[in-house]
């Protein structure tokens, strides 16, 4: 079954979400996959069934592990005694700004008001080690934004991040974990992201139980900015994290603001850069709300019916059955540097339908990464 918007509104069938969990736990499976899977087999249960073969037929020696029935079923379980519960992309309380990207996850496990994730959003992103006056700024800024109608979307670090939750308690904000929800991180926010869910929430698309590793952070820091209409950056060094979520935020078509900093602070390296290359300078919140009050429309409120509904997953297309030939022409074509798929297309003279089937059985077997804009490489 395909979720879609109805007038009606939109709910995924239990048992269908159950499979979805399955399908996105289950090893070499991220959110692009879990979609290129979806259009190849038609349904995830369908895509269950066929993960084994594809994964052999990609290459791999044995097949990737595949999140059992009873695993998914006490995830969903222990979900539900922390109060968390799993959207579904299609659904009518999915984000609608988040379901544009390009790699939406397809279950967002929230907690807490999910009123909030309905309302236009800007992200307060900036330095864990932020100066007090940045924490100033970070708080003025937010608060005011959040008075003016905005929930404010930020990551629960330390530094702007909190400063930027803890003033926009009262008028909604939203943390997007990089672990699970029962792994807060840091550990000592932890009573601040309680504090969150009375107005607000927290999001995550990662398993109970998982606590965030390194390489988590700019994966989590897409849905920040894909959750925003706009990301405002306060102190950012010239490598951090708020210029990934900066990065992350223009690819998906999204507004990029900048508070400007002292020239002789490192931690305002990162964000005078973005100014010099374009950004939007910000002091105070109204530089913001100019910018976002044509996007998001005056005054500032979600209209369900200018809502685009995310793409549907259509019915399977039959393709041929890649012969060995073609399955090694592809696999020579790819290589450590990202290619684009329809290059791919061009250079082989297949059909696309082929090309991405080898595509998703390479994955599939771990020999294939994908990356933002439709590039691969060879893993």
């Amino acid at each position: 079954m395909t979720a879609g918007r109805s007038s009606q509104g939109t709910r995924l069938p239990d048992a269908e979400r159950l499979d979805w969990l399955r399908l996105i736990r289950s090893q070499n499976v991220g959110p692009r996959t879990f979609r290129a899977l979806l259009d190849h087999c038609g349904s995830a249960a369908a895509a269950l069934t066929e993960l084994p073969h594809m994964a052999r037929r990609g290459g791999a020696n044995a097949a990737g592990r595949i999140y059992s029935r009873g695993e998914a079923e006490r995830e969903i379980e222990a979900a539900r005694s922390l109060g968390v519960s799993f959207v579904a992309l299609g659904e009518d309380d999915y984000p609608f700004r988040l379901a544009m990207i390009d790699d939406p996850p397809p279950l967002l496990a929230v907690r807490g008001n999910s009123a909030v994730l309905a309302r236009p959003t800007v992200a307060v992103v900036g330095a864990r080690n932020a100066s007090a006056a940045g924490i100033k700024v970070a708080e003025r800024l937010a608060r005011e934004l959040g008075e003016a109608g905005l929930a404010v979307v930020s990551g629960l670090a330390r530094g702007i991040d909190a400063a930027a939750h803890r003033a926009t308690l009262a008028t909604g904000t939203i943390a997007v974990l990089a672990g699970g929800h029962d792994r807060i991180y840091p550990p000592e926010h932890a009573e601040l992201a309680a504090a969150i869910l009375k107005y607000g929430a927290a999001v995550s698309e990662m398993p109970l139980g998982y606590e965030p590793r390194a390489h988590d952070f700019p994966r989590r820091n897409r849905l920040i900015s894909g959750l925003a209409a706009g990301v405002v950056v306060i102190e950012a060094a010239r490598r951090s994290g708020s210029l990934i979520t900066t990065r992350l935020a223009l690819e998906q078509g999204r507004e990029v603001f900048a508070v400007p900093g002292s020239p002789l602070d490192a931690r305002a390296e990162g964000s005078n850069g973005l100014l010099k290359q374009g950004a939007t300078l910000v002091t105070e919140a109204e530089d913001v709300l100019a910018v976002l009050r044509p996007i998001l429309g005056h005054p500032l409120e979600h209209r369900a019916e200018e809502v685009p509904a995310p793409a549907p997953y259509p019915a399977p297309t039959p393709a041929a059955e890649p012969r060995g030939e073609e399955r090694s022409r592809i696999g020579e074509l790819l290589g450590p540097t990202p290619v684009a798929i329809d290059d791919l297309v061009r250079l082989t003279g297949q059909p696309a339908a082929l090309v991405r089937t080898v595509l998703l059985e390479l994955e599939l077997a771990g020999r294939l990464q994908r990356h933002p804009g439709g590039l691969v490489s060879r893993r």
